[in-house]
């Protein structure tokens, strides 16, 4: 299962056009509230369908829905090379979203089971985070290939190339054995009755809620700023052929940031406040440089943050007991969501005014608050054994 996983992560992030995407729309003519305006419709065709898709992966083949995904994600990045337009970039993201939707929650149900029916749920931190990383590998050299293909091609081959790797990443898919709980097994229910007990099992359990809200915590703000990181590079004094190679230095980060995930599931609240603290100052003070050196500052933030989703993503995975794992997994992603479209406002908006590195800047902020949250808790974030009822990630 785990070889069969890095090869869909590796594939599905394999796409050419996100180091330039942003490029794409700004060569278009779209302006920078345009184009946040479509990443609002891209966080809210996500978010409107995060929660049902989660249900459906706890009802019908999660294995289905993950060939289904990057199905859509083709049709999307197909439609952009086709019509570079503005209502067509919005049918992309809303195709986009639909994909998101599909995989999240129903990926980490189905490697979860897999591993729980294994007797190994305790190596789901290692292999997410190998997963993330693998993920994250992809896109760095799809970074480095970018402007290579982009200088010898333009937009179309590097949209051509991005479909491809959706279709590829699809019949991988095919390949996925899907296990259930033995528990779960014995408790069929329907679409509604799922849907139900998911959205009870994070309403009255104080453990799966504080794990359930971490998650978009740590995420969120981080999961937008990535969408500006070429715009950043541009407006540092990069040329266009070296904005990939910028966006793929952060990127390095934000891999090693997942292979460490193996070495921090024991970390206290303190230790992981931490890790977050870090982050925001090293994005802060990486941005505010307005010099493509600041770019190791950020890429430091990157590792920092995307550390820190992995331990969540696993400590919810942990927390969840009933059939609706998949469905409870959704809804930290829909609150996620919702917190990307306020980040997504408040940058566009703040965009009129305020310049990219002073952007940035200000969004390590809220990471340091969080940091000071997790701080005072000086309790461990994923604790085992007999301290396991006693410990919480959030005071």
């Amino acid at each position: 299962m785990p070889l069969k996983l890095y090869a869909y992560a590796f594939l599905g992030d394999f796409i050419l056009l996100y180091p330039v995407y942003a490029l794409l729309f700004s060569d278009s003519g779209l302006t920078v509230p345009e184009i946040t305006s479509l990443l609002v419709i891209w966080a809210a065709s996500g978010l409107l369908l995060e929660v049902p898709s989660g249900a459906l992966a706890d009802t019908l083949s999660r294995r289905a829905l993950l060939v289904a995904a990057p199905l859509l994600g083709a049709a999307g990045f197909a439609l952009w090379t086709a019509v570079p337009a503005y209502w067509a970039f919005a049918v992309g993201f809303v195709l986009w979203g639909a994909r998101e939707a599909l995989e999240s929650g129903a990926l980490e149900a189905l490697v979860y089971d897999h591993l729980d029916h294994d007797g190994a749920a305790e190596e789901y931190a290692k292999v997410m985070g190998r997963a993330r990383s693998v993920g994250l590998v992809a896109v760095a050299l799809s970074m480095a290939v970018a402007g290579p293909v982009f200088a010898g091609g333009g937009y179309t081959v590097v949209g051509v190339a991005s479909v491809l790797a959706c279709l590829a990443c699809a019949l991988v898919a095919l390949t996925f054995t899907e296990r259930r709980a033995a528990a779960h097994d014995e408790d069929p229910t329907g679409y509604l009755d799922t849907l139900r007990a998911g959205l009870a099992e994070a309403r009255t359990s104080p453990k799966v809620r504080s794990a359930l809200l971490l998650v978009p915590a740590v995420t969120a703000i981080w999961g937008e700023l990535e969408e500006y990181v070429p715009l950043l590079a541009r407006e540092s004094g990069a040329a266009t052929t070296a904005v990939p190679l910028l966006v793929l230095l952060v990127w390095v980060g934000a891999t090693s940031g997942g292979l460490l995930a193996t070495y921090g599931s024991r970390m206290r609240a303190r230790g992981f406040a931490a890790v977050l603290a870090v982050g925001g100052l090293a994005l802060s003070l990486g941005a505010i440089t307005g010099h493509p050196a600041g770019f190791a500052g950020i890429a430091v933030a990157f590792a920092m943050f995307q550390l820190g989703g992995v331990l969540a993503d696993a400590r919810l995975q942990e927390r969840i007991t009933g059939p609706s794992r998949a469905t409870v997994t959704s809804l930290a992603g829909l609150v996620t969501d919702l917190c990307t479209i306020l980040a997504l406002l408040v940058y566009g908006a703040a965009s009129l005014v305020l310049p990219h590195s002073a952007l940035f800047a200000l969004f390590g902020v809220p990471y340091l608050v969080i940091a000071l949250v997790l701080s005072r808790s000086g309790r461990r974030l994923r604790p085992r054994g007999e301290d396991q009822e006693r410990a919480e990630v959030i005071p």
